[in-house]
């Protein structure tokens, strides 16, 4: 009777464990799949910010800008021969847009500046060195500042030459002959002012320099360059020159005088007139007849150049000279229908 009663007992426990251990390895599998999805889908989103910021560094390196947009890359020495081009190309092409044909290029010193300015500046020495009557560098601030103005008409001058350009084409559009400056402050300022003054564009070759230098406000804005090399704004100055004008200035006006010189007298260019405005002044600068005397130069070679005291005798000579060699000053208008 025991083992009638034993045996089912027995077959009832064993069933119940299997149904456990089956309940227990689903459950068991059910969970390791929870965990397992929980898990693919952090791996999933961490994969994703991953990527984004893999990208994003990529977007951000150097090396991804397009090369014309880079301009690091533009800076680098080895790529000088691309920035000279491009320093070329872009006054050229905006100069022809604008139909620019020739030019008359006014070179003179930034630091002659206008009469009532160089008066103000005159006064403010004058009172620093009453106050230290002995200090010499105001002693020579002052004199100084006595030559600047005694310098200053030369402002009037080259505006009124602005001017009578600017008033030569033929209407507000006429834009075959107009004014080309280095764009600063002084003399330079001054012609553009009088284009300005008489409704005319005029242009004006700017250059980057240490000591940072503004354009002068009577440039025409779509006019006005700037420039990186000074050779490259050399040859703009040149390229439709058809008269140089040089007021008194200092290094930098001397640096173009010689530089056009020395083109015109090796015959690297076309003569053009190459007048200097204050033959008092540049005959003390420059010595010409010493350099005839020395035998560096030819006795030919003074007459490479011409002196003119007003804006008027300026244009006369300009006009004078186009006569005479019977080249023209305007394009397809001769110099003497002007």
């Amino acid at each position: 009777m025991g083992l009638h009663v034993i045996a089912p007992f027995s077959e009832i426990t064993l069933h119940s464990h299997l149904i456990i251990g089956t309940f227990l390895e689903i459950f068991r599998c059910f969970l390791f799949f929870i965990l397992r999805s929980k898990m693919s889908k952090n791996n999933s989103i961490e994969s994703f910010l991953e990527k984004e910021e893999c990208v994003r560094r990529i977007i951000q390196s150097p090396t991804y800008r397009r090369a014309d947009q880079d301009l690091d890359f533009l800076a680098r020495d080895e790529l000088r021969s691309s920035r000279l081009q491009l320093e070329f190309l872009k006054p050229e092409l905006k100069l022809e847009e604008a139909g620019i044909g020739s030019t008359i290029v006014v070179f003179g010193g930034s630091r002659i500046v206008e009469a009532d300015v160089a008066k103000h500046d005159l006064e403010v020495a004058r009172e620093a060195l009453q106050q230290n009557p002995e200090d010499k560098e105001l002693q020579q601030r002052v004199s100084v500042a006595e030559r600047v103005l005694a310098k200053s008409h030369y402002y009037e001058i080259a505006r009124e030459f602005g001017r009578i350009v600017g008033q030569a084409n033929h209407g507000d559009e006429d834009n075959r002959l107009v004014i080309v400056t280095g764009g600063g402050p002084g003399l330079m300022e001054a012609a553009n002012r009088g284009a300005f003054e008489a409704g005319a564009m005029s242009v004006g070759l700017n250059i980057t320099l240490p000591h940072e230098q503004l354009p002068n406000p009577y440039i025409t804005p779509e006019l006005c360059f700037q420039f990186r090399y000074f050779a490259l704004r050399k040859m703009h100055f040149l390229l439709r020159a058809k008269a140089l004008v040089i007021f008194p200035g200092g290094y930098g006006t001397l640096d173009e005088f010689f530089d056009i010189l020395t083109l015109i007298q090796t015959e690297k260019v076309e003569p053009v007139p190459l007048i200097m405005i204050g033959e008092e002044y540049w005959r003390r600068v420059f010595d010409v007849q010493f350099l005839v005397d020395e035998g560096t130069i030819d006795q030919k070679d003074v007459e490479l150049f011409m002196y003119a005291e007003t804006a008027q005798q300026i244009w006369d000579l300009i006009i004078d000279w186009y006569e005479k060699s019977e080249k023209t000053l305007f394009p397809h208008i001769w110099a003497s229908d002007i």
